[in-house]
């Protein structure tokens, strides 16, 4: 079998290691980005979910799936609190916003070049 010399492809996972970094190549456990390490991407889709569980039945809106990490997360958080008028958290890798607001969030993440689908509830 020849080897296939194209230079537009990498490697993504591997059966000696699992899962590999897209920045250093290396497997996630060994991998030596440290802060500027890239959050995980999933399936690249973000995902609006409402939940009422354990919130006295006050709706809210989570966003998961987001690409992003750190202050970014953070500042996209605060981003879109801001748009819905409402309150919220950042949580892990999760943004949670007061309120139904699916509709609105859907419109707003797809202008800043993110694939949504609303789900749950």
């Amino acid at each position: 079998m020849s080897k296939r010399k194209n230079t537009d492809s990498r490697l993504v996972y591997s059966t000696d290691g699992g899962r590999l970094c897209p920045q250093c190549l290396r497997s996630v456990a060994q991998c030596v980005c440290g802060a500027s390490k890239p959050a995980s991407t999933g399936d690249g889709i973000v995902r609006l979910h409402r939940e009422t569980k354990g919130r006295g039945g006050k709706a809210v809106t989570v966003i998961k799936g987001l690409p992003l990490s750190g202050d970014a997360l953070k500042d996209l958080a605060s981003q879109l609190k801001k748009k819905c008028g409402v309150g919220g958290a950042q949580k892990d890798d999760t943004i949670e916003i007061q309120g139904d607001r699916r509709e609105l969030l859907k419109i707003e993440l797809e202008k800043l070049g993110y694939v949504v689908k609303l789900a749950g509830g």
